[in-house]
């Protein structure tokens, strides 16, 4: 089992609409609006990184809102 955190800048305004959609992406474990450079951070996980990449691209980075997004791969 592969785990990473994601962190996500939303658009201004934006973020508790996306947290929903965040946390129910395929992939995501759990999900929480913080404060500082990034507005959610959420937690994935998945068999391989790759389930994890493809988690990210086809389902949190194309929801309408996503700024930008950061995946820490754990290493642990």
């Amino acid at each position: 089992m592969v785990s990473a955190f994601i962190m996500i800048k939303t658009a201004a305004g934006k973020s508790e609409e996306l947290l929903a959609a965040v946390r129910d992406a395929e992939g995501i474990t759990e999900a929480h609006i913080v404060a500082g450079q990034y507005d959610i951070i959420a937690e994935a996980t998945g068999t391989e990184v790759y389930d994890i990449m493809q988690s990210v691209a086809g389902h949190v980075r194309n929801l309408n809102g996503v700024a930008d997004t950061r995946t820490y791969i754990c290493l642990e």
